[in-house]
Formats: C-alpha cells, structure tokens, sequence
C-alpha cells in the first residue's frame, strides 16, 4: 500500500478520532456512574454490616489468623497471630490525649484505639466528627512478638499509663505505657505535639525481638475509582504502593523511611527519616497490606495519624508529601496540585483557583486551539472541493488522496488540526479529576453561594446543566462536515449525555469544564468572525479585481 492510500481520508480519521475521544469521555462517566458508585455503595453496606457483626460478636470466642512472617533475625521466625479484636468498648480506654487538631484514644493493650479529628472540615454528612478507624482492625502502635506464648502474655496483660488524660493543646507532653510481661518489659514513651504527630521510643528488655504496627489503613472513605491500601518511601527516594487486595504473600523490605497506610483522605503512618526501617508486609485475610516494623532492644519512630494534607505533611518534614498518591496520574496530578495550591496561596478560594487554573490552560493551548479551529472553517470551506475530487477519482482511491493532500496544502488546512487541543485536554482532565478525588484540601472548600463542597456534587445541578449548555452551544458553532447520520445523532446526544453523567461529579470538576467550554465557546466565536471577515475581504478583493479587468 503506497503512502497515499496511508494519508487516505484524514478527514474522515479526523472526525473518528474526535468522536473517538467524546465517546472516550462519556464512557468513563459512565462507568464512573452505573459500576463505580453502585460497587462504593455496596462497600460501604458491607462494611456497615461488618461493623454491626462485630458489635454483636463481642462474646464471641476468638479466632486466630494463622499467617506469618518472617523476621530479619532468622528465616523461620515469625510475627505471632493475635486474637481477634472485639469491639472497643469505654472500658478499655486507659487514657486520652486532646491536641490541637485530634483526640487520641489509647486501650489497655497501649494501641491507638481511636483518633478523632476535631477540625471543623472533617466531618461525615450527618455533621458527626470523623474517627479514623473502625472497632475490628489492626491498631496503631500494637506490638507483637515471634515467641507465641509471650505474643499471648502481652495480648491478655493489661498496660498501665502514666496518666488518664492529656492537654497537648498547648505544649508537648509525653505518655508512658508499660507492660510488665514475665520474661520481658514493654515501655513505649510517646511524645504527643500540639499539632497532632507524635514521637515513640519503645524499649522491650531482654533484647527479645518485636514488631510494631502504623495500624491498618484508617477506614474513612475508599472507592474503587482512588488507591488505597499502603504506601512505602525508600532510601533511594522511590515510592511502593500495595494496593489492597493485592498482598498475596509476606513481604520483607529493608532501607524504608515512611510506611503509610491510607484511604482517599486519610492515613496512618511511623516514620524514621534519619535511621531506615526494616518491616515486613504481610497480608490479612483480604489480602489486604498490613506493616510490622521489626524492632530490637530500643526503637524510636515519628508517627501521624491524620488528613494527608500537603502543608501539615511538608511542615513536619518535607519527604512526609510523598505520601500522598494520585494512582497512574500522580505524575502529572503532582504539578497540577502544585499550581493549583500555589494559586491558591494568593486567591484564598478554591473554586476561584479552578477558574484562574483553567483560563491560563486555555491561554497555553490557545495557539493550538487556534490553528485547529482555523483549519476546521477551512476545511469547511473546502468541503464542496473535497467532495468534487472524491466523486472524480471514485475508482481511484490513491488519486483521490493525492489530490486532496494537493488541495490541503495549497489552502493552508489541516485534517487532523482540530483533534490535537482536545487530545491534549485528556491527561488534564484526569490529572484534575484525580486532584479533586484525592487532594483534601478540596474537601468541604466552598465556592460560591450554593456550592459548599467542592469535592461533591453540585447539589442543585446548576454547573452540570450549565456545562451541557456550553457543550451544545460548542457543538453548534463549531464547523464540521459529517456527513454520516449515524455520527450526526451520536454527536448530538453527546450534551444531553455528559450532562446526565456530571450531574453526580465533584462541582470542581464540573466547574473546570464548564470554564472551559465557555471560553471554548468564546475563541471559536471570535475565530468564525475573524474568518468570515477574512472571507468576506478576500471576495470583495475579487470583485474589485475581476470588475477591473
């Protein structure tokens, strides 16, 4: 086949690709909306259930998960199971810590029991604070040993804290938990700070080996559409992430500095940026990732257990950022999530800052999306042309193509200009969709009037609708040539369909899009008049040229 049977028709892969990458869009809206949703829906009954069965297995006799893991000591040693957790009940709670931002729970067994989240912007839609964990689930700071019926010992032996209650509103305090086992000694000292992280130093005499946990992830909110599960910085700067789910073995890792265990929002997280860790992943069983942190003698670790909002993570330490993921589009959610942040910084409102964020991506793009819309009212011009050279060389298809690539160039059009702006607006799309999914700092952020939550739906449809407006508006002052009844009525039912589908959208992103259908409206406004002046000028030259002759 020659090259021009290759270039044959670029007009009509024009028109496939744009529908193409429309259809692209709709179908991800729809997945988004008809298997998504119902799937997190159906999670959260589940997990609704779970809960209600915990609470009504209080009495219940433990079971024993039978997993290991090995530690670095030897090859044959492992973590020693626990007992199955009952529900946690007021009883169990040995002492309290209020800081700042959150309230710690601390239980018998000296674990995180729960942590509160005080802030106003935290809080379910019923207005009820946020608590980060649920009754049944592996609890921050649990220490279990490899010597089975010591692991029973220090599960069955009550700690004793040093006080009942603690303010840390104002200054650092710090917690002593011991546990007085009969061959060994636990003490964890932990240094609670005002703005909600803590410091830990655990001290187990005998130098009997132990392992400590950051807890399973908090169960907040998790979705099929954003990543969670848990989340390691290595020494070398890289990040691995083991998604729930998919940790079907025991996994040992050496030279870690942040093991993070996160939902959409929120994570739990031990950190040692000046000593490496050596932990093991081992899986539940959902396969679901759970960190043991291999100790001996004295083990001093950082810990948070919060949002994974970027200023209160870069401001106890910088490399803390990097546990904030946005899945396969972190790479380019990163630097969007910077822009936007840094925007922000001088609007102070975030809706705003999507407005702004997507003007100058406009601007950016402008001379491409200028080139495009040139060419599409050229090769709207050109359509009587192109369908004489296509009758003409009906039998001859290399012909054809020849004479329309001749045709192309003389007049300056290109068949494929219009696609590129809007291949170009994909990896932005989902770079800000996975932003407005993951960044925190969008949560409860309003907007104006009506919009109180920028991270949820517009609740009286009002962008959606404005959105598909835009969007037929677009559709109709764009030039096209499509010929075929088929892709008429698709493109057609385009607006109506992004429309229904955004109705359930974060308002963010609805706002992105319907900012940028406006002023997509608008250039293509100003292009058709700037070509139909230029058309109107090149006819009067002809006139005047043909009247002088």
């Amino acid at each position: 086949m020659g090259i021009n049977d290759n270039t044959l028709n670029k007009q009509d892969t024009q028109k496939r690709i744009l529908l193409a990458t429309l259809l692209s869009f709709a179908f991800f809206i729809a997945y988004d909306f008809l298997y998504i949703q119902p799937q997190q829906e159906h999670a959260q009954a589940l997990q609704k259930a779970k809960q209600t069965n915990s609470i009504n297995a209080k009495h219940q006799t433990p079971q024993v998960d039978t997993k290991i893991a090995p530690t670095s000591d030897t090859k044959d040693a492992k973590i020693a199971t626990a007992p199955d957790t009952k529900s946690v009940d007021k009883r169990d709670i040995i002492s309290t810590i209020v800081t700042q931002h959150n309230e710690f729970q601390i239980d018998k067994l000296g674990r995180i029991a729960q942590v509160t989240l005080d802030d106003l912007q935290y809080k379910t839609k019923d207005g009820k604070k946020i608590k980060l964990f649920t009754a049944k689930q592996l609890k921050p700071l649990e220490v279990r040993f490899s010597d089975e019926k010591l692991n029973t010992e220090a599960f069955t032996t009550p700690v004793v804290a040093s006080s009942s209650k603690l303010d840390v509103t104002k200054s650092a305090t710090v917690l002593t938990l011991t546990q007085k086992l009969s061959k060994v000694v636990v003490t964890k000292n932990i240094k609670f700070f005002p703005d909600g992280h803590y410091h830990i130093t655990i001290d187990v005499t005998n130098n009997e080996p132990y392992f400590i946990t950051n807890g399973y992830r908090p169960n907040v909110i998790t979705d099929q559409m954003t990543v969670h599960g848990v989340l390691l910085y290595k020494n070398d700067g890289t990040t691995e992430v083991i998604k729930d789910g998919k940790a079907d073995k025991t996994t040992n890792y050496v030279g870690i500095k942040v093991a993070s265990s996160f939902d959409r929002y929120y994570a739990t997280v031990l950190y040692n940026m000046k000593r490496s860790m050596e932990l093991s992943i081992m899986p539940d069983k959902d396969e679901n990732p759970q960190v043991f942190i291999h100790g001996k003698g004295k083990l001093e670790l950082d810990g948070y257990a919060g949002p994974k909002e970027y200023n209160t993570l870069h401001k106890l330490d910088p490399q803390l950022t990097k546990v904030i993921e946005y899945g396969w589009f972190t790479f380019i959610s990163k630097p969007m999530f910077h822009i936007l942040q840094f925007i922000y910084s001088y609007i102070g409102n975030w809706g705003w800052t999507i407005v702004i964020v997507t003007i100058l991506i406009k601007l950016i793009l402008y001379p491409l999306s200028y080139k495009g819309m040139v060419s599409m009212n050229k090769l709207k011009e050109l359509a009587p042309k192109i369908k004489q050279i296509q009758e003409k060389y009906k039998g001859d298809k290399q012909k054809s193509s020849m004479h329309m690539m001749e045709l192309y160039k003389k007049e300056g059009a290109n068949p494929m200009g219009g696609c590129l702006p809007i291949m170009l607006q994909i990896p932005i799309f989902f770079s800000l969709y996975r932003v407005l999914l993951n960044a925190i700092e969008l949560k409860g952020a309003p907007w104006i009037l009506w919009i109180h939550d920028l991270a949820a739906m517009d609740p009286y449809y009002v962008l959606p609708i404005l959105m598909g407006i835009t969007m037929f508006v677009q559709q109709k002052i764009t030039p096209n040539q499509i010929q075929d009844e088929t892709q008429k009525k698709m493109f057609m039912a385009l607006p109506v369909i992004f429309t229904i589908f955004f109705l359930w959208f974060p308002a963010g992103l609805t706002l992105y899009w319907f900012v940028n259908n406006l002023f997509t409206v608008g250039q293509q406004y100003y292009i058709n008049k700037l070509f139909e002046a230029k058309k109107a000028l090149k006819h009067k030259e002809h006139l005047e040229h043909k009247h002088k002759k």
